[in-house]
């Protein structure tokens, strides 16, 4: 027999998948409106803007965790858009080194900020108080999955 716990906890985990599913729905739709890019693009740029040195394929796809077949076409369209570059490693002819470029990385401040915009406004009629908390609390959830090994 479930506890009243237990059916919280629950309800509280489809509400955050419901919140989740809705504010990923509006970024991808900012994203196409305000800078004809999508969601992954955006994704594949922010690993590569905290790798300023830049990621072979295979690390790139270790960061986002999917597969390299995913990170391919991504990456060949923001080639052809002038925001990324590629580079063969020395030593190893079959992998490539990817890294923004001047313009990608102009680009992706672009985009984070009006991201972060978004998001702040999505997120603003949560309680100042009630933010670090609920971070906190998610935090933890997370924490605990990845010390359990379950983090995918």
């Amino acid at each position: 027999m479930q506890s009243d716990s237990s059916k919280d906890r629950l309800r509280l985990w489809l509400k955050v998948l419901k919140a989740t599913r809705a504010v990923e729905s509006e970024i991808r739709e900012s994203l196409r409106q305000d800078f004809t890019t999508t969601l992954p693009r955006f994704d594949v740029m922010a690993a590569l803007n905290q790798h300023r040195d830049g990621l072979k394929m295979s690390q790139l796809s270790g960061v986002l965790k999917v597969s390299n077949g995913n990170v391919t076409g991504i990456v060949e369209r923001l080639v052809d858009d002038g925001h990324v570059q590629r580079e063969k490693v020395p030593g190893d002819r079959r992998a490539s080194r990817v890294r923004l470029t001047d313009e990608g990385v102009e680009e992706f401040a672009r985009q984070a900020a009006a991201h972060e915009g978004w998001i702040d406004q999505m997120f603003d009629t949560v309680p100042q108080e009630q933010v670090q908390t609920l971070s906190d609390a998610l935090d933890k959830v997370a924490k605990q999955l990845e010390s359990e090994g379950r983090d995918g």
